[in-house]
């Protein structure tokens, strides 16, 4: 049985959206952009379902107030590189296994399960976020500024 070129677009956008949205959620609590994933999800998904459509908004509006504080001043931004930098430093000793320590209290298998797969997702989490500051900070940190700006001549005048 085949299925018509249309039906299986359809389909591959909604895997494609299900997917972005499942781990978008996961995102939420493990590293990575979370509300990103999400939004890109739903964006996807919005082609196939108007429940989709109307819950783009909301989220668009989060992630994009989260990417703005995230670089709203200089101590966010050095937070965010420090984060990132750790996430990618976990990652590669992650993939590296070094041996296991005296103190670790579980059996030699349970050290650092899943080697470079699991190392590399999080360095791929790591370059996600580093991107995500750059660009968070080349479109919203003037937002910011403007922001200060309007709020400091408030307190003045």
């Amino acid at each position: 049985m085949k299925m018509p070129g249309g039906a299986i677009k359809s389909l591959a956008l909604q895997l494609v959206g299900w997917v972005l949205v499942l781990v978008g959620i996961a995102a939420l609590v493990l590293p990575g952009p979370g509300l990103l994933a999400l939004f890109a999800g739903l964006a996807v998904l919005a082609t196939q379902y108007e429940w989709a459509e109307r819950r783009l908004e909301p989220v668009r509006k989060a992630a994009l107030r989260t990417a703005a504080d995230g670089v709203s001043s200089p101590l966010r931004i050095g937070a965010s590189v420090l984060g990132i930098a750790a996430l990618i430093a976990i990652g590669v000793v992650w993939g590296l296994r070094p041996p296991v320590p005296g103190w670790w209290p579980l059996a030699e298998r349970w050290w650092l399960p899943g080697g470079w797969g699991a190392g590399a997702s999080l360095i791929f989490s790591g370059l996600i976020a580093a991107a995500t500051v750059v660009y968070s900070y080349l479109n919203f940190r003037e937002i910011q500024d403007d922001e200060a700006r309007e709020n400091a001549a408030d307190l003045s005048g």
